[in-house]
This record gives C-alpha cells, structure tokens and sequence, in this order.
C-alpha cells in the first residue's frame, strides 16, 4: 500500500481531473475533513508540494485561491492511479455528486479587487460556464467599500447584470 501523503496526493489530482472547474483550498479541505482522511494541516502540506512539483496550479484573489490539475499532473494520475483504492475513489464521486453543483456555482462566479497605482480600486467580475468566460468585467472605483459591495452584488445579481448588457449591447 502506498503511502498516505501519496494517497492524498493522488486523491487531489483525482478530484481536479473528475472536475471541469477549479476548486478551491476549501473544497479540497473538506472533502479530507468530512471523510475523516486527514487533518487541514496535512492538506494545506499536500496542496503545498503539489504546486510545488508543479503537478497543480494555483490562482489567488484577495479572499480565494483556486486549483487546477496541470498536464504533468494528469500524465502523474494516469500513470499512478491504481494506488488509489475503490472506496476511495467512490468517496471522491460521491462527494462531488453530492455536493457538484454548489462547487461549481461557487466557482463559476468570480469577484476580485486590487488597489492600483493611482489608490482607486480595479474590480474585476467574471462568469465561467464550463471554465469558459461568459462575461469578464472589469470597473475602477474610488474606494474599498465600493468595490467589496461589486463583489458582493455581483455574485447575486451576475445574471441581471449580464442579461442587462446583453440586451443594451444588442439593440
């Protein structure tokens, strides 16, 4: 039996290559946390060395980062996967069953803020449909809680504003 850290290993690059979206450290945690497999530390360790070897990528937004499975990754699942055990692969599916949709809507919406060389704030808002951009907006405000409130209007009315420009774009 392989080692646990590679089982961890291996299990992640699994989850990332069952999905056609990125997932997020969170994601990632719980699904070690609801199954009992590992504590958070070891997972941000595993996640860690990952990215390191290159076999995962990170993107980070002031609140987030988000994982995906690269192709030296795949090559290293492909060739490594029957170390992964049948109970731990329907654990892997069951969870992303269970819980898919929620992912991939928390994924699929995207809001970020930086602050620019001149102290006003770069908004930028995204809606992927399968990894795809569908809209990628992107506003310069004058303050911090201007651009928080984007963000958080953004992922609840992202289809309001998107038919809205649709249709204002069309005529």
């Amino acid at each position: 039996m392989a080692e646990p850290v590679t089982i961890y290993k291996l299990t992640i690059l699994n989850m990332l290559d069952l999905v056609d979206f990125p997932l997020t450290n969170t994601q990632i945690s719980d699904f070690f946390l609801e199954q009992d497999y590992t504590d958070y530390f070891k997972v941000q360790q595993v996640i860690s060395e990952l990215v390191d070897a290159g076999l995962i990528v990170p993107e980070s937004t002031h609140n987030n980062t988000v994982y995906t499975i690269t192709e030296s990754g795949r090559s290293t699942l492909l060739l490594l996967r029957s170390k992964l055990t049948d109970a731990i692969e329907r654990d892997t599916i069951a969870f992303l069953t269970r819980h898919g949709s929620r992912l991939r809507i928390a994924n699929s919406l995207l809001a970020d803020y930086r602050r620019t060389p001149d102290d006003d704030y770069l908004v930028r808002c995204q809606l992927l449909v399968r990894g795809q951009k569908r809209i990628d907006l992107t506003l310069v405000v004058r303050n911090r809680s201007q651009a928080e409130a984007i963000c958080k209007n953004w992922k609840e009315q992202n289809e309001d504003v998107y038919a809205y420009l649709m249709d204002i774009l069309m005529k």
